[in-house]
């Protein structure tokens, strides 16, 4: 145990780290898990970062074993970091009963119902305790910091860096939760989570936060990719809305649809590294170019 973190494990990866580490988190009152691959820049100097939030049942270990991002990321000197998706070990009645609710679902969000404000305080948790240890304890600049995600990592994604503007310098996602308030998946975790509070469901729906806006949040454009064979695409993931709220806001979006290809990770390696590069030129690593 060294800095708080405890290694659980390590690999050799494209001349880098791939690590796996648990530690306490008072945010949520219990241990976490999290993963990070260390490129072969860090171990003479601080490297910027993406953090990737994985979508429902998923865990740290998902990204980091199907994406296929270590290549790249290695090239570019680029750290990667995989928090969990959700508490484990709280207990709660009932939170293992569903797939899409409790636990691998905690969709990125602090409750403010009970039980599951006692432990689900996932927002919170990565803002205010993931990163500043990392920070702290690994050689990673975290003021250099890019978010994307999928699915429900992917609303992740695009609701943090709208409710934390300036802490996130690059956006990217895939087949993202565009809308949760508007869909069965986020309905359910919203009432569940936050309450019947449509007030507090708007604040953690990216279309309805870039709604609000009148300007671009992020200049060098947000990355979206989404497959046209994803049997999620209508009823749970809305990407028209998001796209539609850009283009009120002035925002520059990229959303590139993709026939033929479904939810899963066979997709999101498909254009990984599309993704990386876009973040790479937002965080100013020199001599990159974005995918196309």
């Amino acid at each position: 145990m060294a800095d708080g973190l405890l290694l659980l494990s390590e690999h050799a990866s494209f001349g880098g780290v791939q690590r796996f580490y648990q530690h306490d988190s008072a945010a949520i009152g219990l241990p976490m898990r999290f993963s990070v691959y260390l490129p072969p820049q860090a171990t003479s100097q601080s490297v910027p970062a993406l953090m990737y939030l994985a979508g429902l049942t998923c865990t740290e270990e998902t990204f980091m074993a199907k994406a296929g991002a270590q290549r790249v990321a290695a090239e570019l000197g680029l750290a990667l970091i995989a928090p969990d998706t959700s508490p484990r070990g709280a207990g709660i009645a009932g939170e293992a009963d569903s797939w899409d609710f409790g636990l691998g679902a905690g969709f990125y969000l602090n409750a403010t119902q009970a039980p599951w404000s006692a432990h689900y305080r996932m927002e919170s948790y990565l803002l205010h305790d993931l990163l500043p240890l990392i920070s702290e304890a690994l050689p990673i600049d975290t003021q250099r910091l890019g978010i994307t995600g999928h699915s429900m990592g992917g609303h992740g994604a695009l609701t943090l860096a709208l409710r934390h503007p300036g802490r996130f310098q690059s956006l990217s996602a895939f087949a993202p939760i565009c809308a949760p308030s508007q869909c069965p998946w986020g309905q359910k975790a919203f009432t569940g989570y936050l309450g019947d509070a449509p007030e507090a469901w708007a604040q953690h729906d990216a279309s309805a936060l870039m709604g609000l806006r009148s300007s671009a949040l992020f200049a060098q454009g947000i990355l979206i990719d989404q497959g046209l064979g994803d049997k999620f695409l209508d009823t749970q993931l809305h990407p028209h809305l998001f796209e539609n709220a850009c283009a009120k806001a002035n925002q520059p979006l990229t959303l590139r649809r993709h026939a033929g290809y479904d939810h899963g990770y066979y997709f999101i390696s498909t254009f990984m590294e599309d993704h990386l590069r876009h973040h790479a030129v937002a965080l100013g690593i020199g001599g990159v170019a974005a995918g196309g």
